[in-house]
């Protein structure tokens, strides 16, 4: 993909009239730090994926675990509260550390969780892998979207971020191949679950060699550092306007500098809230549009379809994994051209239409179940399973572009430098919050309004999600951070107050 613009300046004080071509294959340096961190999505997706086809088998060698579905959801769900307080510690680290430390903290942690788990001789020494496999997971789902991010040219910084994401899918689908290459090896789920170590060995060595963040490393006034990784990300020209928009940002966050940036102080800044919000409820909305829920009902709506086999739940879970990582492509494609709001407001249109139909399809096969006179007219052949099977492909293809990357793309450029640890790990944190909220009540719910009517819900749900992306959400196409932080002190303060406040910092800097 080649995208085509004139180069905006920070301040908007830079000459930008000249016009240049940058395309994610026009600098290999950029693209290899991009695969590198996108590792971390990978171990992401892998976790999330692979525990399904494993406890399978962890419940064949633990009676507990067979006997106890409690210690089931507790086996698939500690991962879920370790990436909670990975995430939130996440930003911590990445802000006072660096982002390149941060990733090495989460490939150690997960392949001694991976280890754990690979070695377990109970369920609950299996529980405590779980539980460090997720801290990595949480802490590299902050990390990996703002490393790319900070190397990333602006023109082309949604496509490269939104890679993380693909590595994500790709993960997932990963898994279940590796589900059913070791479904006939002995010791089968101590393989699925141990060979996710792999992977993170493989970033921990790459990482070792790669560069800290420009940005954080300007920040933390090792100039020199981050200029020698410029030069291997811009061309002459390009690179004195990155370096001089780097100071202009220095000015304005000097005083952030001079002390770490806690919790609390995002609440106490009127633009930080704006932003926070924005970003938060993004990350929210993802997971409360039931991307887990039309995942989980998958092998039901095929069933629907009149086919009922073991094999084709694998099948389709594969099926599944691939149109999701398809569409993700879809949208790197589609992120740096249509812009992250619009993208996202066309994924949720699709999302909506297609949860209304998921809604009725179960609604229409709850009648047929105990409506004799339509059973007479044939209505409840295969025909409704098939409307299913049209929902669920149309979800995941609206789903996947959209509203898989966006989230984190717009979470890794919309807060200031200062910032972006805490507010990414924050928000991160809503995310997994977010998660297990689904995954812990919407089995509940199901028996308490029916699936049809659960879906119903998640519709509902969809509408808020439109209006507050065409609300809160701003464009932030082809801006660079300096750019987008101005945004939200024009939303916070006004055009005038955002102006004068640019004036007086180039005033202070030029004395």
């Amino acid at each position: 993909m080649t995208i085509e613009l004139d180069a905006p300046g920070s301040s908007g004080l830079l000459d930008a009239s000249s016009r240049r071509e940058i395309s994610f294959l026009s600098n290999m340096y950029v693209l290899g730090l991009t695969l590198t961190a996108g590792i971390g999505g990978l171990l992401f997706g892998y976790d999330t994926g692979v525990i399904s086809g494993a406890l399978l088998y962890i419940r064949d060698d633990f009676k507990a675990v067979n006997d106890s579905s409690v210690i089931q959801e507790t086996i698939v769900s500690m991962a879920l509260v370790g990436a909670i307080i990975g995430a939130a510690g996440g930003g911590w680290i990445n802000d006072v550390y660096g982002r390149k430390k941060a990733t090495l903290v989460a490939d150690v942690v997960f392949i001694i969780g991976s280890l754990v788990m690979c070695a377990a001789p109970d369920p609950f020494i299996l529980i405590l892998g779980r539980l460090f496999v997720g801290l990595g997971v949480g802490v590299a789902s902050v990390t990996a979207p703002v490393y790319i991010a900070e190397a990333a040219p602006s023109e082309i910084r949604g496509g490269l971020v939104a890679t993380n994401v693909l590595m994500i899918t790709g993960g997932q689908f990963f898994s279940y191949l590796v589900n059913l290459a070791f479904t006939e090896v002995p010791g089968t789920w101590r393989w699925m679950l141990g060979v996710a170590a792999v992977p993170a060995v493989v970033q921990f060595c790459l990482m070792v060699f790669l560069p800290e963040s420009p940005r954080w490393l300007y920040m933390k006034d090792k100039k020199s550092e981050a200029r020698v990784v410029l030069e291997k990300i811009y061309d002459s020209d390009r690179l004195e306007e990155e370096i001089d928009q780097l100071a202009a940002a220095a000015m304005q966050d000097v005083e952030s500098r001079k002390r770490s940036v806690s919790y609390m102080d995002v609440f106490k800044s009127k633009e930080m809230r704006l932003a926070f919000f924005a970003g938060a409820g993004l990350q929210a909305f993802q997971q409360f549009t039931g991307i887990n829920t039309v995942m989980y009902y998958s092998p039901t709506i095929v069933q629907m379809a009149g086919f009922a086999s073991n094999q084709l739940a694998l099948l389709l879970s594969l099926i599944v994994a691939a149109m999701n990582a398809t569409g993700t492509v879809v949208g790197i494609v589609l992120i740096d051209r249509c812009g992250r709001r619009r993208l996202a407001l066309f994924s949720l249109s699709g999302v909506l239409v297609s949860l209304v139909i998921l809604s009725l399809a179960f609604i229409l096969q709850s009648s047929c179940n105990s409506n004799n006179q339509i059973l007479s007219l044939g209505f409840c052949s295969s025909g409704i399973g098939w409307f299913a099977v049209v929902g669920l492909a149309l979800y995941i293809a609206c789903f996947a572009p959209g509203m898989g990357p966006v989230p984190w793309a717009v979470n890794s450029e919309i807060y200031p430098e200062a910032y972006r640890g805490v507010c990414g790990g924050m928000s991160a944190t809503v995310n997994w919050i977010s998660n297990l909220i689904v995954a812990q009540t919407f089995l509940s719910i199901v028996e308490l309004v029916g699936t049809g009517g659960t879906f119903m819900i998640i519709a509902g749900i969809a509408v808020l999600a439109l209006l507050f992306v065409y609300s809160f959400v701003p464009e932030t196409k082809g801006l660079t951070f300096e750019q987008v932080e101005r945004i939200w002190k024009e939303r916070a303060w006004g055009s005038e107050a955002s102006s004068s406040g640019s004036s007086q910092k180039l005033l202070e800097y030029v004395a």
